[in-house]
């Protein structure tokens, strides 16, 4: 089965890419989480409005996303949440929460998909997130969730 990816999926390709995948994979995962289309031959359009999309989130250069590393790597981000006595908190923390919060106090505009959580959040305390820059350029940003 031929599909166009509309997300990156691990170990298969990035969002825009072309793969071809057997039949129960695409039409039972794939397809039904939105993670691809079926292909077809209108779909070049659709193809170059995917790729201009991620032109624009991505980092330019690998210049620019070390800088970007550079200014992110071992800072600490706070953010406030409720939370029960025992510092258990109602509901985890996303990585859209965290990549505003960095925008916020950091000043560094980042994509919340590149935000890799180990994890979930779900309590009070200090977490390190992996902020994936580029392929080989990566971040490590602390997470400091305090009672709210």
């Amino acid at each position: 089965m031929k599909l166009i990816l509309t997300h990156d999926v691990a170990n298969l390709g990035q969002a825009g890419s072309i793969v071809e995948v057997k039949d129960g994979y695409g039409r039972n995962y794939l397809i039904p989480r939105k993670l691809a289309v079926k292909w077809t031959k209108g779909a070049g359009q659709q193809l170059e409005q995917m790729a201009a999309a991620r032109r624009k989130r991505e980092i330019a250069n690998l210049d620019d996303a070390r800088a970007v590393r550079d200014a992110l790597q071992g800072k600490i981000v706070r953010l406030a949440r409720p939370a029960t006595e025992a510092g258990r908190l109602f509901g985890a923390v996303s990585t859209e929460e965290i990549a505003a919060a960095i925008k916020e106090q950091l000043g560094q505009s980042v994509d919340r998909r590149k935000i890799v959580i180990e994890h979930p959040i779900k309590t009070t305390g200090a977490t390190d997130v992996t902020v994936n820059l580029l392929k080989d350029v990566n971040a490590k940003v602390q997470v400091q969730v305090a009672h709210a």
